[in-house]
């Protein structure tokens, strides 16, 4: 199962690189083909807020390929505090 978890790790974080890369290439095409000030602030407001989300699924890959998932509490008495 732990396999699994890096496996989707690095999933996870080719899946919010190429995400984030399509997103930036249809701004720049449609801010191209329509250079009007409406395109230019809608497509420069989904590429700021879209940016945390990427870095999260960044984060969370990185986090379940280094193997911090392995192992999941199952009580309340296994949480560290």
């Amino acid at each position: 199962m732990n396999a699994i978890k890096k496996f989707f790790g690095i999933v996870w974080m080719i899946l919010g690189v190429v995400t984030y890369g399509i997103l930036l290439k249809t701004a720049l095409e449609q801010i191209s083909a329509k250079p009007t000030t409406d395109t230019i602030v809608q497509w420069s407001i989904f590429v700021i807020i879209f940016f945390p989300i990427t870095i999260g699924f960044l984060i969370f890959g990185w986090l379940a390929f280094k193997g911090a998932y392995d192992h999941l509490p199952t009580s309340s008495e296994e949480i560290e505090g």
